[in-house]
């Protein structure tokens, strides 16, 4: 459906401006007119041609899509808004002229229109799962039933920032070392595909055994120069392989366990993976969502096939009346701490507030062995190039020492 920016006077001549969506100008006016708002101008939304399909938006707008601040940003404000007394569509109102990305400006006009068709808030934002996740939408709802959904926008507020500054953190740790690794494999390529062969083009006249450094090098440096469009290739093709086998599900099952099993880069990606489990399934106990749609729910969002194959079965366990933990333990892919952990909270009946307390003590070890790593390997990219470099000076020098000792 399009969307109109306009002008208008409200019944006090205010002037005031927003955006509304309907399927014509003409209808744009009625509509605002039945609301007592007269419009001055109107004209279609330059955002209007860009279709949002299921909460993503088309090519055009491809570099506007929702970021996850904004999200929690406008979450936090239509918390504050609500929790003042503000009905829920005059919230909206009051937020639309703050939102920035105009992909999510037309989604909120959107919900606002399906809220005052009758929806409830949870059925408008059902159609966007690509902006309002499941989790989003469902304690949504289970807010919308309590009647608590300032406190459930809170906690939605905050889940999505700790998230946020969980990665923000991550990525900051792996800048460093990752852009180090991009420099240093730059230039071994320049010195292997350009520099060494023009010097040891100069051994090419010499009537003896160059030493086996060198014609290792060489040889090296010969492949490299004549075939580096090779590994170029079978680089983009080991890429898309991976990515295209990501996509089934056998595929992504055999790649994730992999991933579970690299000795440093596994536990961590556990580690994460388990800290959002229990963070997502304690947030959603808390506001009342049952435990099997709970469990439906963060099987989803687990971000590794093997742990949501364990919480899937882990469902079916618990729906035949076992344990949470009992039945999470069966599978052997999460740690034993966070077993007991999840036990304990079920016997002294505090289980949402152990599986919070158990997001924290996940989220802090992950970072702290993130933080290790990196520590590591900076030290030891530097020791790998120094090594390579002494490498290259020893091949090239070799047979200058030799060519020295003949003459001497």
């Amino acid at each position: 459906m399009p969307v109109y920016e306009y002008t208008a006077l409200d019944i006090k001549g205010k002037s005031i401006a927003g955006i509304i969506d309907a399927d014509s100008a003409s209808a744009a006016r009625q509509k605002l007119r039945s609301t007592r708002t007269y419009p001055t101008s109107i004209k279609e939304s330059a955002a209007s041609t860009d279709k949002v399909e299921k909460g993503r938006p088309a090519l055009t707008t491809l570099f506007s899509r929702v970021k996850p601040s904004d999200l929690s940003m406008v979450t936090r404000q239509l918390a504050t808004l609500v929790g003042a007394g503000f009905p829920l569509v005059s919230a909206l109102d009051a937020l639309l002229p703050q939102t920035r990305s105009k992909v999510f400006k037309k989604i909120l006009v959107q919900v606002k229109d399906a809220i005052v068709e009758g929806n409830s808030f949870a059925g408008a934002l059902s159609p966007y799962p690509g902006v309002f996740s499941s989790l989003y939408t469902n304690m949504v709802r289970a807010g919308e039933t309590s009647g608590t959904l300032e406190i459930v926008l809170q906690q939605l507020a905050d889940i999505t920032e700790k998230q946020q500054a969980l990665k923000g953190r991550i990525r900051t740790a792996l800048a460093y070392p990752v852009l180090m690794m991009f420099i240093g494999a730059l230039v071994l390529f320049l010195l292997l595909t350009f520099i060494v062969p023009t010097i040891t083009s100069i051994f090419s006249d010499m009537n003896q055994v160059l030493p086996a450094p060198t014609r290792f090098l060489i040889a090296v440096s010969g492949f490299f120069k004549s075939c580096w469009w090779i590994l170029l290739m079978c680089m983009a093709l080991v890429l898309a392989g991976a990515r295209s086998a990501k996509k089934t599900t056998g595929g992504r099952y055999v790649i994730d366990r992999a991933t579970l099993m690299l000795p440093l880069l596994g536990p961590v990606i556990r580690k994460l993976s388990v800290a959002r489990f229990a963070r997502t399934l304690g947030s959603l106990l808390k506001n009342g969502v049952t435990m099997l749609t709970s469990m439906e729910i963060v099987k989803n969002i687990a971000g590794n096939s093997l742990i949501s194959r364990a919480i899937e079965e882990a469902t079916q366990e618990v729906s035949k009346g076992q344990g949470l933990g009992v039945s999470l333990g069966r599978a052997e892919v999460f740690p034993n701490l966070a077993i007991q952990m999840i036990q304990v909270g079920e016997q002294s009946g505090e289980l949402e507030q152990m599986l919070e307390k158990m997001s924290v003590v996940y989220e802090n070890e992950a970072e702290a062995s993130i933080m290790s790593m990196t520590s590591l390997l900076e030290p030891l990219m530097i020791l790998c190039m120094g090594l390579i470099m002494g490498f290259i000076v020893l091949s090239i020098c070799l047979p200058i020492f030799e060519m020295n000792q003949l003459v001497g």
